[in-house]
């Protein structure tokens, strides 16, 4: 009554081995160094020199190349950078931790201090 299928159903399940899989540890270098690049943006854009010189060091070494840097500025409030840059840094502190990566989780501890102090410091400065 009905014809037997004679091509292969594009339905089935694809061979484990065709796709590449990484490792949680290789993922985990990758939300790293994602997070680490994207405070470095922000902290190129405040114009923290050496700060991020630290930054693009172990955005290097977890990349295996050299970042970009940020090139244009967006002229944006340096008090909204400090809190985008706290909250990469945190972000980039609890996958350091995670990864057992203890120089990159001392840098993002650091980076969290020093934006903390300049969010203090800005208050103090912008209060009447």
């Amino acid at each position: 009554m009905y014809e037997p299928i004679r091509t292969k159903s594009v339905h089935s399940m694809a061979d484990a081995t065709q796709y590449p899989h990484r490792t949680r540890e290789e993922e985990l270098d990758i939300q790293l160094a994602g997070h680490l690049a994207a405070l470095l943006a922000v902290t190129d854009e405040l114009g923290l020199g050496r700060a991020g010189d630290r930054i693009a060091e172990q955005v290097a070494r977890l990349r295996g190349a050299p970042p970009a840097r940020h090139a244009a500025l967006t002229r944006a409030d340096p008090a909204a950078l400090h809190h985008r840059a706290l909250a990469l840094a945190g972000r980039a502190l609890v996958v350091a931790a995670s990864r057992a990566d203890t120089t990159a989780a001392i840098l993002a501890a650091e980076r969290m201090d020093a934006h903390t102090a300049a969010l203090r410091d800005t208050e103090l400065i912008g209060a009447p």
